[in-house]
């Protein structure tokens, strides 16, 4: 398919970006790797009339970590996070997760901003921000704000931001140390049939704090508090991790699709966390 006609704009600062965008209001879309975008554009799923390309702002690009904190400009690349020793030290579970996201083509050019906001449910990244309590700053008209993670999906491709803003930056605190990211696919590139995030933090030979969230098993990405808190305390034991697992299932909502029938991708999901689980254990 080609997409229908529209009108291109490449700004060169975020203040033009945003200028543009607040212009032309509902007929823009802003385009940063293009891979969720541009194939909408082509089947005619998306009609946009004012393309937005924000490549040329350089305040929406690099990596910066001081200490245990780390912000991650929204026009970074999948590879980038991979090559980076500044996310290898603070949060390697992203470049874990990154490793997992279609094939290396794709994440020479796919950005992080673009897989958090555009709200696909398929997307590797959104579950992830949501089990790391991740930061996104969003800019627009009225200055620039911040929206949790784990606030920020509303439904599918419904998200927190304005329409008139641009998500520019993640921050994100050290995580614990032991983290895995689990996905099961049909194919190399596919979106995950079931894929999980998890982090663990042991003290004592006990569980000091756990976090978990689910991929593509829901219009949103879902972060399970009660998940977390049912490995709290414990030796991470079958009995532990089966509670978690349980308490997941329950709070995950899959549906049929070219990917399975539900009981398929509950089983899956259960399996996944479950493998997830054991190697952020084995890590912590």
């Amino acid at each position: 398919m080609i997409p229908g006609g529209f009108e291109y704009h490449r700004p060169d600062s975020l203040a033009a970006a945003v200028g543009v965008l607040r212009e032309y209001g509902d007929d823009a879309r802003v385009l940063a790797g293009g891979h969720s975008l541009i194939p909408m554009m082509k089947l005619r799923m998306a009609d946009v009339e004012h393309l937005i390309d924000v490549q040329d702002i350089a305040e929406m690009k690099g990596i910066c970590a001081e200490g245990d904190k780390i912000a991650i400009g929204a026009m970074t690349s999948q590879h980038e996070l991979i090559d980076s020793p500044e996310i290898a030290r603070v949060v390697p579970i992203l470049s874990e997760a990154a490793l997992q996201i279609a094939d290396p083509q794709v994440r020479y050019c796919g950005t992080i901003g673009g897989n958090v906001a555009n709200g696909d449910p398929g997307n590797d990244m959104p579950g992830v921000m949501q089990c790391l309590d991740a930061t996104f700053l969003l800019h627009g008209p009225d200055g620039p704000r911040e929206v949790a993670a784990r606030d920020f999906y509303e439904a599918a491709y419904t998200t927190a931001r304005d329409d008139e803003e641009i998500l520019t930056a993640i921050r994100i605190s050290a995580h614990a140390p032991g983290y895995a990211y689990e996905k099961q696919k049909r194919k190399i590139g596919d979106y995950a049939t079931a894929a999980a995030a998890v982090l663990i933090e042991k003290r004592d030979g006990l569980v000091a704090n756990a976090s978990i969230a689910m991929t593509n098993l829901s219009d949103v990405p879902v972060w399970s508090e009660a998940a977390g808190a049912d490995l709290f305390g414990t030796d991470c034991g079958p009995e532990a991790v089966a509670a978690a697992v349980d308490t997941m299932l329950g709070d995950i909502d899959p549906t049929e699709d070219n990917r399975g029938p539900v009981e398929f991708k509950q089983h899956v999901a259960g399996i996944i966390l479950r493998r997830a689980i054991a190697r952020a254990w084995s890590r912590a």
